[in-house]
């Protein structure tokens, strides 16, 4: 009988409630830590509820409303609201200063990213190598200044820089002995015009992304390819690019992005003298330029929507490739 007993197992036991090795009983509900957790979530909600409810109310509800009134007729003065379908798109298809605007806005893409990587980098590896570690935070300051700036305010001084009659731009040019430029009078020039301040202004930001993705680059990988005898342009090519090439694709991707909405240089420093926003004789319409026109200068809002929706899917479609590209040529270590 004694022996019975002293083999019986313990009621939890029975009951299938063993001990775990801290003594709890796994099933029994344990309120304080759930308490935390959802305290936690509150907090973390708490904290980001102000930076979602900006987005909701400046981005997604406006995204949304845009793609709304893009397949209607609608005017902001305007109570009477028809369902037009596909028909503003078809408007917009027919215009050739659509295509036209599109254009212009390819090739300024074109030339601002590989523009906006090289001088980026290059200005990077510089303040990395040459500046000593005492002055370095000044002269990134340096760099980052242009980009901190107002753009419309820079913009009307690079406008009086690139004046063809008194302006420092061609007395630059005279002085090495070559021939002035009409700048932003000539239909030639005007865009690259742009693209010299556009470039001066947004370099800085870039600049600094590069910083921080060769700060990440490991010296001791440098060091024993320089033991090796590798040169620095070899170390470069087959160490360092290899390494940077996912802050490479980052910058592409918002130097992607920025172009493709060019709007404020072009619109300060192409307007007055010039013929209008866009001039002369629409060489720098971009198509961001062109949707505001289309908006705020003739009341088409629903046709500028259209034109809002097409350059958003241009945008997402370059996006998704140059993601799939980067799968292949990025190296995440």
């Amino acid at each position: 009988m004694s022996g019975t007993i002293s083999r019986a197992r313990p009621l939890s036991v029975a009951r299938g409630r063993e001990r775990s090795a801290d003594g709890r009983v796994p099933g029994r509900r344990r309120w304080p830590a759930r308490l935390r957790r959802m305290e936690e979530s509150l907090v973390a909600y708490g904290m980001l509820a102000p930076a979602i409810t900006v987005f909701t109310v400046f981005f997604f509800i406006p995204a949304i409303f845009l793609a709304y009134i893009s397949f209607f007729h609608w005017g902001i003065l305007s109570s009477a609201t028809t369902f037009v379908g596909l028909k503003n798109f078809r408007i917009l298809f027919q215009q050739p200063l659509f295509f036209h605007s599109l254009a212009v806005t390819a090739y300024y893409t074109v030339v601002m990213i590989p523009a906006t990587v090289v001088l980026a980098l290059g200005i990077a590896l510089v303040l990395r190598e040459a500046v000593t570690a005492r002055r370095g935070g000044i002269w990134r300051s340096a760099v980052f200044l242009p980009h901190v700036t107002p753009v419309v305010a820079t913009s009307v001084i690079w406008v009086w820089i690139f004046n063809p009659q008194f302006g420092l731009a061609n007395f630059v040019l005279t002085s090495l002995h070559l021939p002035a430029l009409g700048w932003l009078g000539s239909t030639t020039w005007a865009l690259p015009a742009v693209m010299i301040d556009s470039l001066w202004h947004s370099l800085g930001l870039y600049v600094i992304i590069f910083l921080a993705g060769l700060a990440n680059v490991p010296r001791e990988l440098i060091e024993v390819a320089q033991l090796d005898g590798a040169s620095r342009r070899r170390i470069f090519r087959r160490i360092v690019l290899p390494l940077l090439s996912p802050t490479t694709f980052f910058v592409v991707i918002l130097s992607t992005v920025s172009s493709w909405q060019a709007f404020s240089q072009i619109y300060t420093m192409t307007g007055g003298p010039h013929g209008g926003a866009g001039g002369p004789a629409f060489s720098t319409t971009t198509d961001a330029l062109l949707i505001y026109q289309t908006a705020f200068s003739y009341d088409h809002f629903s046709l500028a929507a259209a034109m809002s929706m097409v350059l958003f899917l241009i945008i997402l479609l370059l996006t998704l490739i140059q993601k799939w590209i980067s799968n292949r040529l990025v190296f995440y270590r």
